[in-house]
């Protein structure tokens, strides 16, 4: 097992507020997860009773990252990963994922979410051939992350940058895409962005009177975007197919029984030339 980080036990971050709602914590109890508090489940039980799919939105989100995290390793052949806005550890993370198929891929993991902080060692398991990092940093911050990256990633080989369920946090359109844009550009011929984001194209006003409550009474706020806005963030890359679509309708495996439902999230995967 190999353990990387040791800024984890250096640092000194912000307690962890259990009087508002956190998206990570929220999402964790969606998936089932036990690290979240009363107000994330009284949040997470107003969301589902207004928007009734969410859990699957979850679910599907977490299933299209074990997919496309399969092909890009098995595939694609990729072996470094940076994955922002990582959430709370649960099964099948990113690096159990790749490492299952690539014992020697390298991920950084990065997040702000303190609690995540306080469960990053979880997050630090890897194969004897490979690494796991944590940065504690803020997407808005991407030179910070791409600086503290570097200490475990390659930047002269290709690596997949994945944005799960992240960039809807940045409500400004033009602040996302030069967000984006700065963390492409540091990234080598071959390199791979995977994006998912909210969206209120399937179920319209019910999501986003979902996003109203959440931005109310949660944080950090969050926007939908819909695909023409999304397909925008892969202007400089090569769309796989099938583009941007519902996350539960990219690639689905072949246990799948009929035609997967649309969710309410929104993803590509794209390619830099």
């Amino acid at each position: 097992m190999t353990y990387s980080s040791p800024q984890p036990s250096r640092e000194r971050f912000p307690d962890i507020d259990t009087t508002t709602a956190h998206t990570a914590r929220v999402w964790n109890y969606w998936l089932g997860g036990k690290d979240n508090y009363p107000i994330d489940r009284e949040v997470g039980d107003h969301i589902y009773a207004v928007l009734g799919d969410i859990v699957d939105d979850a679910r599907a989100a977490r299933a299209f990252l074990i997919r496309v995290v399969r092909h890009l390793v098995g595939e694609a052949r990729i072996r470094q990963f940076l994955d922002i806005g990582t959430g709370l550890p649960t099964a099948n993370n990113t690096h159990e994922v790749a490492q299952a198929t690539a014992p020697e891929c390298r991920i950084v993991y990065v997040d702000n979410d303190p609690l995540i902080m306080a469960h990053a060692r979880a997050l630090l398991t890897s194969t004897p051939e490979g690494v796991t990092d944590y940065v504690h940093a803020d997407l808005r911050d991407p030179d910070t992350i791409l600086r503290e990256a570097a200490r475990t990633l390659d930047f002269t080989q290709p690596i997949a940058l994945i944005l799960l369920e992240i960039v809807g946090h940045i409500l400004d359109t033009d602040e996302a895409h030069a967000i984006v844009n700065r963390l492409l550009d540091a990234l080598p011929s071959g390199s791979y962005l995977v994006l998912c984001d909210p969206t209120a194209e399937v179920r319209g006003e019910v999501m986003e009177e979902a996003i109203r409550f959440w931005n109310e009474n949660a944080t950090p706020p969050i926007r939908s975007r819909s695909r023409q806005e999304l397909i925008r963030f892969f202007d400089s890359l090569e769309l796989m197919d099938p583009g941007v679509v519902s996350c539960s309708l990219w690639r689905p495996g072949p246990s799948s029984i009929g035609t997967p439902v649309e969710v309410n999230n929104f993803c590509g995967v794209g390619r830099k030339p």
